[in-house]
């Protein structure tokens, strides 16, 4: 599977567990809203490490623990 594809996945997965919307998870990240759904979309678009500790830190997670998702995800 794509990584970008498993990103998108692993995001999705852990912000609802997290019970959380996109436009929370957005505002918590400090991220556009907009730019949350494109990376959730089937098309996502890659990540910069400073948008992954954003997301992180808006999912109350370590980065670690983000990127160890992302790369266990089938």
């Amino acid at each position: 599977m794509d990584i970008n594809i498993k990103f998108s996945k692993t995001l999705k997965l852990i912000r609802k567990s997290k019970g959380l919307t996109q436009e929370q998870l957005a505002e918590r990240s400090g991220i556009d809203y907009k730019y949350l759904q494109k990376l959730e979309s089937k098309n996502p678009s890659s990540p910069t490490l400073q948008v992954l500790e954003k997301l992180s830190f808006g999912l109350g997670i370590s980065l670690q623990e983000f990127i160890k998702e992302i790369e266990e995800k089938e």
